[in-house]
């Protein structure tokens, strides 16, 4: 199976790619960077590209069995307006030219990735892939987003969404930034603590998009998250408990909004995403509680 990967040397995207070359499968992936360290594999092949922009690349697209769509500006930097608008371009724009790239004919499958902020603040309510978006710069960067994505089923292609919850893995992502803090004692909850964290596990993530692949009656939107979300305070708990560390530094609300400005904002939001697609399809999570994904975690990050 040939899978191309825009985004490919991303958190996500590393692990993607390293999965699937043990597996034996040929990966092609681009990315932004030059010269990047990348796999020592007769089956992985790079290009250097920014797909916001059509080229060359859209021909190794086009033969693909398998399209993941990962590409986009990272999104925890200070959102000047400036920023915002290559935030949205990354993705409006890559997935745009993805489509035009396929081939209507073709029996490719195409993944394009969404995230849960496509929900907006929603408090203490339970959220399934049917709930409508919310109205803030991520809900409606999602929502466009999976719109372009979309447009593939106009050519008959299969196409699923996952909308990502906070991916948790030991080399990479939330939990790499937050882990020296803690280390130190400086860790604990931000703001209230009350607000869910929705999460998932990098290796629930790379196998759960293995499984939409494998599924033909996976198609449309699916929450890829794990099924037990936990309050930000029990995230930090459990983070700590793996650790040996105490979390009892907060992090006020008002001093995240003064030192990120909108993206304090994001980051303080309530989200209680569960899975249900995911569930009733069949995927059996390898950790759908807390404590169970971090010690597995620290586990990992300690063997490194």
């Amino acid at each position: 199976m040939h899978v191309f990967i825009t985004g490919g040397l991303g958190f996500v995207g590393r692990h993607l790619t390293n999965t699937l070359l043990t597996q034996g499968h040929e990966v092609t992936v681009t990315g932004t960077r030059q010269a990047p360290e990348i796999p020592h594999s007769e089956n992985f092949r790079y290009i250097p590209a920014d797909t916001s922009h059509p080229g060359d690349w859209q021909q190794s697209a086009a033969g693909a069995d398998v399209v993941v769509n990962l590409a986009g500006r990272n999104i925890f930097k200070r959102w000047r307006e400036s920023y915002k608008q290559q935030i949205y371009d990354s993705r409006i724009l890559t997935t745009r030219n993805l489509v035009a790239a396929l081939d209507g004919g073709s029996s490719a499958i195409f993944i394009s990735t969404s995230a849960m902020g496509f929900y907006g603040n929603r408090g203490d309510d339970l959220i399934t892939e049917t709930e409508e978006p919310g109205t803030d710069f991520l809900a409606t960067l999602s929502r466009d987003w999976e719109a372009e994505a979309l447009v593939a089923e106009n050519k008959g292609l299969r196409v699923a969404i996952p909308r990502f919850g906070i991916v948790l893995g030991a080399d990479g992502g939330a939990l790499a930034k937050m882990l020296p803090a803690f280390k130190l004692f400086l860790g604990g909850p931000m703001g209230t603590g009350r607000q869910w964290f929705s999460w998932i596990h990098i290796k629930d993530l790379v196998a759960a998009l293995q499984f939409l692949v494998q599924h033909e009656n996976c198609t449309g939107i699916f929450n890829f998250t794990a099924p037990q979300p936990v309050r930000y305070s029990d995230f930090t708990t459990a983070l700590g408990r793996a650790l040996g560390r105490p979390t009892v530094l907060k992090t006020p609300a008002f001093a995240l909004r003064l030192a990120l400005g909108e993206l304090g904002d994001a980051v303080l939001a309530s989200q209680r995403v569960v899975p249900r697609r995911l569930l009733e399809a069949g995927y059996n999570f390898q950790f759908s509680d807390i404590d169970s994904a971090m010690a597995d975690l620290i586990r990992t990050g300690t063997r490194k």
